[in-house]
């Protein structure tokens, strides 16, 4: 997969935004990297696209801004001299997708149907868009079309909100999802930056889904977590579980034997997608992980911040 398509799979979530105004690019650039998307999908909707890409791309240089609704070499050309980072198209256009290929520019055109799929990959594409998703049959329509399809990758776009938003990211053949539910138009016309950026807040948490699963606590011998995990058990009227390496007071605690990880102990976090997490709070975030603990099938069944919080080992899980 191309690198800037590796990158837009690390965020998970593409904004796909409509600006009118140029002075606009900015603020919401500024609104979305403090959400937490540091990404865009500028439409060429408006004459305005080409010096908002410039404006995002030379404000925020680290940001991921591409061009959409691109539907010649002509805007091609404008796109990629604003700063565009990658191309998106409603349709598979092969003269624009083969341009973009000459010039070594990343474009997912839009895709509706195996046909499609079958252009896509004999112009040497392994991502395309679908579109307009919902419309056209949704989650099961790819689904469907990737099973003959096994090395095509979807980003779906059209229809896309926090409702149906980790039904697609469910799916390992979906890098990412496109959407404007966070960037509403009326809100970007309103100067309403703050909301936009509560919105796509609100967006990623979606995405990740991120829940407090217990606090662990470490203790000096068996005896003192005993004492502990009894007590947290008579407060708060919970069941006490008795393990190999400690006991669990419910759900919420997980009293150590010993002194395990963290100065205090571990806080663990449970999330919808545990590789997609590590890939955004890395990419996104800066985040540094330790090894991953894996499950005999080799998957991920835990894995550590390097840092502690306030004296606490952090580790996420799967759901």
């Amino acid at each position: 997969m191309n690198a800037v398509l590796e990158q837009i799979s690390k965020i998970g979530i593409v904004p796909v935004v409509k600006i009118d105004r140029a002075e606009d690019a900015l603020p919401l650039a500024k609104a979305l990297c403090a959400g937490g998307l540091p990404c865009a999908e500028v439409t060429f909707r408006t004459d305005a696209a080409a010096e908002a890409i410039g404006t995002m791309t030379t404000n925020f240089p680290d940001m991921c801004v591409g061009a959409g609704t691109v539907l010649n070499a002509e805007q091609v050309d404008a796109a990629v001299a604003a700063g565009a980072k990658f191309i998106v198209s409603p349709g598979l256009n092969p003269r624009t997708v083969k341009y973009c290929i000459e010039k070594g520019v990343p474009i997912t055109p839009g895709t509706s149907s195996p046909s499609d799929i079958e252009q896509a990959i004999e112009l040497g594409l392994d991502v395309v868009k679908f579109f307009p998703a919902e419309q056209s049959g949704g989650l099961a329509k790819i689904k469907a079309m990737a099973a003959p399809y096994v090395n095509m990758k979807f980003m779906p776009t059209g229809g896309i909100n926090a409702k149906n938003l980790t039904s697609y990211l469910d799916f390992d053949k979906i890098i990412a999802c496109g959407g404007s539910w966070m960037v509403p138009g009326d809100l970007i016309n309103a100067g309403e930056w703050d909301k936009i950026e509560q919105l796509t807040r609100e967006a990623v948490q979606t995405m990740l889904g991120f829940e407090l699963v217990h606090i662990g606590i470490n203790s000096e011998s068996k005896e003192e977590a005993d004492k502990t995990v009894n007590r947290l058990a008579f407060l708060f009227g919970l069941p006490v579980k008795v393990g190999s390496g400690g006991s669990f007071a419910g759900t919420i605690a997980e009293v150590l034997n010993t002194h395990g990880r963290g100065t205090h102990g571990h806080i663990a976090i449970r999330t919808n997608y545990i590789e997609r997490a590590i890939n955004y709070m890395t990419t996104v975030l800066g985040a540094e992980f330790h090894e991953p603990i894996l499950r005999p099938d080799g998957k991920i069944n835990a894995i550590y911040l390097k840092e502690e919080i306030g004296g606490f080992a952090v580790h996420l899980l799967q759901k």
